[in-house]
């Protein structure tokens, strides 16, 4: 994959699944196309609250949201929150879809690609909340380069996030939380929020998913709270 001039190496896994039955099919034919944020360039940086009629109070960014659920309840607990969701796999960018055709749910705009390719063109401070849920942890230690929270990608990440902003991240793989955060405690942008002593409490206002539900089985689920500093120190 290239963008620009840089190699972009896959942080996700398959694109597709299953076909898609022919009403999700229809989803993706006309309804992710409007949905679908216009390519920009670093040189024209994007603000993501203009994608939104209203303006949002905020713009909320989930990265890698799989089959939707946590993405839809937030949008529809939060109104006035703008939503950005990004989505290689088709599958669950249609099982997205068919949720906000349910719930006339407004609020929400898709990127069906890979995050790192929208990232640079995003306006500085511009999103006030981040989601990373249940990203491939890539076990096997020659694939480590895969992960996505590495330092290079944080750096960006901090760059559209406002001060203050939160960051949220679930793993089940407890290998991939022990990287992680050593990554995220080593990076001058990000201090860590709530209780530290045990990662696998549920903040009252994060909704499951059906990928944690079914990864319940083996290691519980961490989630973590990050928030965006205000200056680095």
């Amino acid at each position: 994959m290239e963008t620009g001039s840089h190699r972009l190496i896959h942080s996700y896994g398959r694109r597709r699944g299953r076909p898609l039955r022919a009403n999700r099919a229809a989803l993706i034919d006309d309804l992710l196309p409007r949905l679908t944020i216009p390519a920009a360039a670093p040189e024209s940086p994007l603000d993501p609250s203009t994608l939104f009629r209203p303006a949002p109070d905020a713009v909320w960014l989930e990265i890698g949201f799989g089959g939707g659920e946590h993405l839809a309840a937030q949008a529809e607990a939060h109104p006035t929150v703008g939503f950005i969701g990004a989505e290689p796999y088709i599958n669950g960018m249609a099982r997205l879809l068919a949720r906000i055709q349910e719930r006339s749910l407004g609020n929400i705009r898709l990127w069906p690609d890979d995050i790192r390719r929208l990232l640079p063109a995003l306006k500085p401070a511009s999103l006030g909340r981040a989601f990373v849920l249940f990203p491939d942890p890539w076990p096997k230690a020659r694939h480590h380069k895969r992960r996505l929270l590495a330092a290079p990608f944080l750096d960006e990440l901090a760059r559209v996030m406002a001060p203050n902003a939160e960051l949220r991240f679930a793993t089940d793989d407890p290998g991939y939380l022990d990287w992680t955060l050593e990554r995220l405690a080593a990076h001058p942008s990000f201090e860590r929020l709530g209780p530290a002593d045990d990662p696998h409490l549920r903040p009252a206002d994060w909704p499951a998913t059906r990928y944690e539900a079914k990864g319940l089985a083996g290691h519980p689920a961490a989630f973590l709270r990050f928030r965006r500093r205000a200056e680095k120190p």
